[in-house]
């Protein structure tokens, strides 16, 4: 099945506000997991840019978890942000936490540079899929981490279908409706590895599945 893209951003209130209330707590903490596990041996400090950090979940998840840290989340959905504002405040993080309005590649950034770099979930929304991995590279230096997680496009819509049941049966039809249109959207492995390729990342990072439905994208910056 050929890809089929979707709007890049997720800016409706209706969709934004479906998405901040959703129960995201076992994905998200696995993407949380999946980081701290895979750079174990790195001691996490500085501050670290989320890449399409929507309702700020993930951003929170972090600070909580890595208490030396700064968070910089980036999105492009401005009604996303407004969840998110609220999802820090209500945390607690506002001198830890920094959401910045803009898109990929031209967002301004306050820091040249830095100490860690994640994004989940992102990739498929993008159009032109090479921003993020030119952002990654504008914005990483030697020794940061980079993880990058995401779906992966199923054979047919279908197959999609029976995803969406599987993953998402019990969320509303406004969800199952995005992730439908987002497994539609999604970028394959070999697809992604080549995005890597072209952007001369493929000694820095490696690609994998981690489960039927998603790939991970993670390494050091050397």
């Amino acid at each position: 099945m050929k890809r089929i893209p979707e709007p890049e951003l997720m800016n409706t209130e209706r969709q934004a506000g479906a998405y901040a209330m959703a129960n995201f707590n076992n994905p998200n903490w696995l993407f949380v997991e999946h980081f701290k596990n895979s750079f174990s041996e790195k001691e996490i400090i500085g501050t670290i840019l989320d890449l399409g950090c929507g309702p700020a979940d993930i951003s929170v998840r972090f600070a909580r978890l890595f208490p030396k840290c700064h968070i910089h989340g980036v999105d492009g959905a401005e009604s996303m942000l407004k969840y998110g504002q609220a999802a820090v405040a209500n945390a607690g993080l506002t001198n830890r936490i920094r959401l910045i309005h803009g898109c990929l590649p031209d967002v301004r950034l306050p820091l040249a540079k830095y100490d860690a770099i994640i994004s989940n979930n992102l990739l498929h929304h993008l159009a032109f899929p090479m921003a993020l991995w030119e952002t990654i590279k504008t914005y990483s230096k030697r020794g940061t981490p980079i993880m990058i997680m995401d779906i992966i496009r199923p054979g047919s819509k279908e197959e999609a279908g029976a995803i969406v049941e599987k993953y998402m049966g019990d969320e509303s039809a406004i969800l199952k409706k995005d992730f439908f249109n987002s497994l539609l959207a999604a970028y394959r492995v070999e697809e992604v590895q080549e995005q890597l390729r072209q952007a001369d990342l493929v000694s820095h990072l490696s690609i994998r599945m981690v489960s039927r439905i998603q790939m991970v994208v993670k390494g050091i910056i050397s």
